[in-house]
């Protein structure tokens, strides 16, 4: 036994005589009840011959049956258990000798866990002010804001102009809208229509042009200068409802508006303190990580290399965009995501040794919730839920997933907790670099 290098360990293995041509007879006789030769009944072609004709099928054959198994006895002596494909080198076959053979694999890193109670990181409690409370109540009239006509005159900024649109030259495709609604002065509007709409009262009809920007959002206009003509229809703004019981009453089972008030306080809370202990724990991997310094298998890597990327892809889909139009070499991207495939891994292992040494493991009931989640998500019901997902294998994941998830919050519970610092007021006549 020898070890290369990292993880990877290398035997060089030596099959007797004896064993060897056990297994060529064994697979020439099974070659001579299959094959058929001129002359010869099928099976009944001389022993001899048959070894002559198919040396390098007998040889293939006697391969495939002694390396794996005389090399996993020899790792099993050797107390090595190979976490990657073997690769095999150095065959020494010729009748009447031993086959030797070198294999080449990888095994998982042994290493001693350190010290990983009480690790210090920066965590505050988070807090909900009332200012953070009006501002999701005012979001939430927004999202009740009803639009109400005002009684004609000129239109101005923070109104909304009901127009008519259509375009007379400057694009492929002629663009004709009955009614649309622009906001004037509004962030997300074209500068060239609140300019050119400023001003305008109802049954006003108004000709511009409009430049719109090379990375525009709609190809078609894209880069292109197109002229419209509008024709004001209505002057509108839009009123937000009042904040009472009724307002309470009107978006779910709220009887007053401080229950909703109390609702949106504890949703509040709960959302930042997942994001609070998310980069907590994200702290308390990298800590972990940098404590402990051992090689892990090439093949590892590479696994979690392809994982990462899968999930950028997911990610992708998942936001409406397709990975294929996109002008990304993956190639480079694999390459460029190895050093976190590496840290990736690391913490896996670490995780896993800690879990073990702490007798972390998932419940069914872990499990069984998780599932009932996945199913709510697909709409489906729970059982055909489990069973499309333990088709795919995809339980064992789970509860790995489960296990790493409790092992996290073991060490975010076991964690000295400091607050974070304010950062430094600059001093009066400074500049910021």
């Amino acid at each position: 036994m020898a070890l290369i290098e990292g993880c990877k360990h290398s035997l060089d293995i030596t099959v007797p005589v004896a064993e060897v041509e056990q297994e060529t007879e064994r697979a020439a006789a099974d070659l001579q009840k299959k094959v058929r030769l001129p002359g010869f009944r099928p099976g009944k072609a001389p022993l001899s011959l048959v070894k002559t004709r198919f040396a390098s099928d007998i040889y293939q054959k006697v391969i495939e049956k002694l390396v794996p198994k005389f090399l996993n006895s020899a790792a099993e002596k050797e107390n090595l258990h190979p976490v990657s494909r073997p690769e095999i080198s150095d065959v020494h076959f010729h009748s009447g000798e031993p086959l030797r053979f070198r294999a080449e694999f990888e095994i998982a890193p042994t290493f001693d866990l350190g010290e990983y109670r009480g690790i210090t990181i920066t965590y505050s409690e988070p807090e909900v002010t009332e200012a953070d409370l009006d501002t999701r109540l005012n979001q939430l009239r927004e999202q009740k804001a009803e639009f109400v006509n005002e009684e004609p005159r000129p239109l101005q900024d923070g109104d909304y102009a009901m127009i008519s649109l259509e375009s007379l030259s400057g694009v492929a495709e002629k663009i004709s809208q009955e009614e649309l609604s622009i906001k004037i002065g509004g962030d997300t509007t074209v500068a060239a229509f609140s300019d050119n709409l400023r001003g305008a009262s109802p049954d006003e009809t108004r000709e511009f042009e409009v430049t719109y920007p090379e990375e525009y959002e709609r190809k078609n206009l894209a880069g292109r200068t197109v002229k419209f003509r509008a024709t004001v229809k209505a002057v509108r703004r839009r009123e937000l409802p009042e904040l009472n019981d009724e307002f309470a009453k009107d978006l779910g089972d709220f009887k007053t508006l401080e229950e909703l008030k109390e609702t949106i306080r504890k949703n509040l809370l709960r959302e930042r303190e997942h994001l609070a202990q998310e980069e907590a724990k994200h702290e308390l991997i990298e800590q972990l990580v940098q404590a402990h310094d051992f090689p892990v298998p090439e093949s590892y890597v590479d696994r979690q290399i392809e994982m990462n990327v899968e999930n950028q892809i997911r990610m992708l889909v998942a936001q409406g965009m397709d990975p294929k139009g996109l002008t990304l070499d993956w190639q480079k991207v694999r390459e460029g995501g190895k050093e976190r495939a590496v840290k990736d891994v690391k913490a896996s292992l670490l995780l896993d040794k800690i879990a073990e040494r702490e007798a972390i493991m998932p419940t069914q009931e872990d499990v069984d919730r998780e599932v009932q989640k996945i199913a709510r998500q697909q709409k489906e019901a729970v059982a055909m839920t489990r069973a499309r997902l333990q088709k795919e294998g995809v339980i064992p994941r789970i509860a790995s997933n489960i296990r790493t998830e409790k092992t996290l919050n073991f060490l975010f519970e076991q964690a000295r907790k400091e607050a974070k610092r304010p950062e430094p007021e600059p001093e009066p006549g400074s500049s910021p670099e």
